[in-house]
């Protein structure tokens, strides 16, 4: 009698150094989430600064984050992943702690700078990592567990920042979020190193050309969502709510829930059908909100909003994973999550325009049209990985 056929034992997606580099991004972004609500109170009632002012502050991060992801990205591919992860955490934590010295704006955008260099360091190098452990056919479902630590950092982090803010003072809040992100240095210090790629003194392109059309996909489907996090707390006034907390509060109980026990969509079905639902959801949802002026309107549209914000960063990020050059991989991820950073930066930017012109309906119905033009960039551009069977 033939014996079965012996079953392939399924690649382990999580091992140590997996749990470890995710516990670091968690302990990383608890330190931004920190910060998000007391920077600019911080330059208004210590510095006495207005808009402008805290607008500098806040941008100074993103501006230097952005500018060095595609550089420290080709770091990553020459030294590993282990000199990013440590290395930006450390001078993120040392330069955080550092803002109890910032008694003018001035030093305090300097500091912003310093630490948008970290921030650029870490997030490639763990980002990088996090698919270096990912089996193949699992890089979808390791990207959703990454961006579960990401998120749930960042809304872990914004609470205890107002809290300590608000009874103790910011200098607390420095050096705790500071000592966050030396946490994550420490646990970042078991990061595995990566294949490293010899130099050949051959020049590379600033943008790795693998991850830029899937970025562009991902750009236009997060402008929505920059005029989502900025145009909501004001547009509650407009329809009667007393406040945007239940609204965000739904959205990221439904962005958690889906990354966490929806994490293989990617893997299962590919990433483009994945992608192409994500920005139908991004579009349906913004559309809805933007043309259904009521409390009903803005909680459903932001369900289906919810959905797609959920499924487009990992489908994206694992077509640029599957994509890329092993020997290149830091690099995409730079050049891929730039597009992150531009997004945040100009959707608001261009968004708020609309608002000047039409009002916050109006912002709402512009990012859904943003996220629809994604759709022919997607199936016109972007290569379609094969979908992994189970």
């Amino acid at each position: 009698m033939d014996a079965p056929p012996a079953v392939e034992a399924r690649p382990r997606l999580v091992t140590g150094p997996f749990v470890l580099v995710t516990a670091a991004t968690f302990a990383y972004f608890c330190t931004l989430g920190m910060l998000i609500p007391v920077i600019p109170r911080y330059v208004e009632d210590d510095l006495g600064g207005g808009g402008l002012e805290v607008g500098l502050a806040v941008g100074a991060f993103a501006a230097s984050a952005a500018l060095c992801r595609p550089l420290v990205g080709r770091l990553g591919d020459l030294r590993g992943r282990r000199l990013l992860v440590v290395g930006g955490a450390l001078v993120v934590g040392l330069s955080v702690a550092g803002y109890a010295l910032a008694s003018t704006l001035a030093l305090l955008v300097v500091l912003r700078l310093v630490s948008g260099v970290g921030e650029a360091a870490m997030f490639v190098g763990a980002a990088t990592s996090i698919q270096d452990m990912a089996p193949d056919d699992r890089r979808g479902e390791a990207a959703s567990y990454f961006s579960i630590a990401l998120y749930g950092g960042l809304a872990l982090g914004p609470p205890v920042g107002e809290i300590l803010y608000t009874h103790y003072g910011p200098d607390l809040v420095w050096l705790l979020a500071g000592g966050a992100a030396l946490v994550a240095a420490a646990l970042g210090s078991r990061t595995p190193v990566g294949e490293l790629v010899a130099g050949t003194g051959e020049k590379r392109p600033f943008l790795q050309p693998d991850a830029v059309l899937p970025g562009v996909v991902l750009f236009l489907g997060l402008v929505g969502f920059a005029g989502f996090s900025a145009f909501v707390p004001l547009y509650v006034d407009e329809i009667g709510l007393d406040g945007a907390g239940p609204v965000f509060a739904l959205y990221a109980g439904l962005i958690l829930a889906i990354r966490l026990f929806g994490a293989r969509l990617p893997d299962r079905f590919g990433t483009i059908p994945t992608a192409t639902l994500a920005l139908l959801a991004v579009a349906s949802g913004l559309g809805l909100i933007g043309l259904w002026a009521a409390p009903v309107g803005l909680y459903a549209g932001t369900a289906v909003f919810s959905v797609g914000m959920a499924l487009l960063f990992p489908a994206m990020f694992s077509a640029v994973m599957s994509a890329a050059p092993d020997e290149e991989r830091s690099h995409a991820v730079g050049t891929f999550s730039l597009f992150f950073d531009l997004a945040q930066g100009l959707g608001a930017v261009i968004l708020g325009g609309v608002v000047v012109l039409s009002g916050e309906r109006g912002a709402f119905v512009a990012g859904a049209l943003v996220a629809a033009s994604g759709l022919a960039v997607l199936r016109r551009r972007v290569p379609a990985p094969a979908t992994v069977a189970d």
